[in-house]
Formats: C-alpha cells, sequence, structure tokens
C-alpha cells in the first residue's frame, strides 16, 4: 500500500501544488475511464447490450459518481490539514480508491452514450425501478444534501476551518455518514443491476466501506468521540 509519507517530502505548495493535484485527478479518471471502455470480458457491457437510460446500471453509475467526489473532495480536504498519520493515510486510501471507481464508472456512461451527471434533478429514482419500496427518490432541496450522506456546504466549510483533534473528529464524523449513506445504493446495484461489472464494482464497494466504516468507528472511539446523530 502506497503511504503518504512517501510523497511528504516533495509536496508542492501553492498554485504549482493545484495544478499537480489537478493533473493527478484528471489522470486517473482517464485510466479509470479507458478501464471502463476497454472491459469486454464474457458477459460484461458492450454497445450491443447498454443499459436504458432510468436503469439500475446508468442510475448508480451516475448517483455514486457524484457521491464519491463529494468523499473524494473531503478525504483531500483531511489529508492535506490533518498532521495524523492514521487519518492521512485513511483518507489517501479513500480518495485513490474513489477516484478509480468514478473513473471506471464515467467510463461505462460513455460507452452508453449517457449524461455523466443526472440530468432530471431526481436523484436515486432507479432504486425503485423494480417496485422495491423503503428507497424513495431524493430531490435537492436549499441547504440540504441531494443523497443520503451527503454533506451540506456549510459542513465543508466547517470542516475545512478546522485544525489538530477537531479537524480529525469532523472528518471521521463526515466521512462515517458518508459511507453509510451511499451503502444502500451499492447494496441495491449489487444485486439489481443488470450489467455484471456494475454488480461486481457495486459489491467490491460494500466490502471495502464496511472495513472503512468499522475503522473509523473505531478511530473515533480511540478518540473520545461518536459518530452524528
Amino acid at each position: 500500500m502506497t503511504s503518504v509519507e512517501d510523497e511528504a517530502s516533495e509536496r508542492p505548495s501553492g498554485v504549482a501544488r493545484t495544478l499537480v493535484i489537478s493533473a493527478a485527478v484528471l489522470a486517473v479518471l482517464l485510466l479509470g475511464a479507458a478501464v471502463g471502455l476497454l472491459v469486454k470480458l464474457p458477459g460484461s457491457t458492450s454497445t450491443s447490450s447498454a443499459p436504458a437510460s432510468g436503469s439500475v446500471d446508468v442510475g448508480f453509475c451516475q448517483d455514486m459518481s457524484m457521491h464519491h467526489l463529494q468523499g473524494i473532495q473531503m478525504a483531500n480536504i483531511a489529508r492535506d490539514r490533518s498532521t495524523d498519520p492514521e487519518i492521512r493515510q485513511l483518507a489517501f486510501d479513500i480518495a485513490s480508491t474513489q477516484l478509480e471507481q468514478v473513473g471506471r464508472m464515467k467510463g461505462w456512461l460513455m460507452m452508453w452514450n449517457e449524461h455523466e451527471q443526472n440530468v432530471s434533478g431526481v436523484y436515486m429514482a432507479w432504486m425503485n425501478a423494480a417496485g422495491i419500496h423503503g428507497h424513495g427518490a431524493t430531490t435537492p432541496e436549499a441547504g440540504k444534501p441531494v443523497m443520503p450522506g451527503m454533506a451540506v456546504t456549510d459542513e465543508l466549510t466547517k470542516l475545512r476551518n478546522l485544525s489538530g483533534r477537531e479537524l480529525d473528529v469532523y472528518f471521521l464524523q463526515l466521512m462515517l455518514r458518508h459511507h453509510m449513506g451511499g451503502a444502500p445504493m451499492a447494496e441495491y446495484a449489487s444485486t439489481a443491476a443488470g450489467q455484471s461489472v456494475v454488480r461486481t464494482l457495486a459489491d467490491n464497494m460494500l466490502k471495502s466501506q464496511s472495513s472503512e466504516t468499522e475503522l473509523m468507528k473505531d478511530y473515533l472511539a480511540k478518540r473520545g468521540a461518536a459518530p452524528l446523530p
């Protein structure tokens, strides 16, 4: 596993650092998109079997990409500002994993000739596609997250302005809520998606995030803090 300490000695600053980060993000997204476009294994996606707009596959890739991108944003804040090696390593791992997953999902959406983002303004409607109840679609409301687990603007601003133990604890609280909020989407897609590659990706998300969820709970307890209510 790559460690954040491996990069600490020659880390750029200011505008140069921003450009490096932007280039790295773009490179990972392009790599993931290329992987998504090149997957042609038996049972995988192809242009002749592209899922329909509004399907579980398309909806999951659109909404989970958006959900992941905020997780990456929070992880990058923690990685840059925390002085705790445990927090920085966790943030690095989350950002790296979710960047690659976003690249895959956007690559599939491109291959399916679908929008990279949900343009209907209604999120998670695909979870009701099979008539399964208990997963209501959500629409954006002023001051409220668009999907379960998402942080609002004020929370992200607060995270950026904290330091030390307060930063570490608040990051863990926000990211734990974020993981738990996104889990039902991954759980649903892991069984209901039509494409095997989408089901496999969703299942992998569940496994990795379940492990991270337990780790974050332990880290919070270690720091004398509790999850957000």
